[in-house]
């Protein structure tokens, strides 16, 4: 693994659900890998301000959504491309208002990559063309920098702001080298 040694990763993802950031084109996004979620799911103000296209939701459904929507229709899907590191990936997702990631992960994703999930280190692994792929989660303090600027973004699009100036707040955050969230091995 690069970038942290076991004695690092253990204490501080013991209470901590997956989270690292992806590129999207050229943007940096937040991700979370949840094995609770039984979909993948896009924020809906990342594919408006990103002008993802969206199609009709195959199965659409209503969502018991915790806030102050109460129920929503889910109708619409995305079809992401997206990277961490040099892992490459598509996703289709349901489009729905978040405001915790930008991209969940759930279990549609971890069933069709055949992903392992150790617990103890807080590591998502699986294999590519028969080479092991390990994504490694953010620290808590990456994690909370990722709060801050999701929470910044919501007010400022409650004042009427710009998503972009968000989008490259990520950009100015994420390390020189953004591999140390991926990791290959053969």
């Amino acid at each position: 693994m690069i970038g942290q040694d076991q004695s690092e990763i253990e204490p501080t993802q013991r209470e901590n659900i997956f989270q690292s950031r992806c590129k999207i084109n050229k943007w940096v996004c937040s991700l979370i890998i949840d094995g609770g979620s039984s979909t993948n799911v896009a924020s809906t103000r990342l594919v408006e301000k990103l002008s993802l296209e969206t199609i009709p939701h195959a199965k659409p459904y209503k969502l018991a959504w915790i806030g102050k929507e109460g129920e929503i229709d889910v109708n619409k899907q995305v079809l992401i491309n997206f990277s961490i590191g040099s892992y490459k990936d598509e996703v289709l997702c349901d489009v729905v208002p978040m405001e915790v990631t930008h991209i969940l992960l759930g279990r549609p994703w971890q069933f069709d990559k055949q992903t392992l999930h150790d617990g103890h280190t807080n590591q998502y692994i699986f294999f590519i063309n028969g080479k092991k792929t390990t994504l490694l989660p953010l620290s808590p303090q990456e994690v909370n920098k990722d709060r801050n600027i999701i929470r910044k973004d919501k007010e400022e699009k409650q004042k009427g702001q710009a998503f972009t100036k968000v989008l490259l707040a990520y950009k100015k955050n994420l390390p020189k080298q953004d591999v140390h969230h991926l990791s290959f091995s053969s």
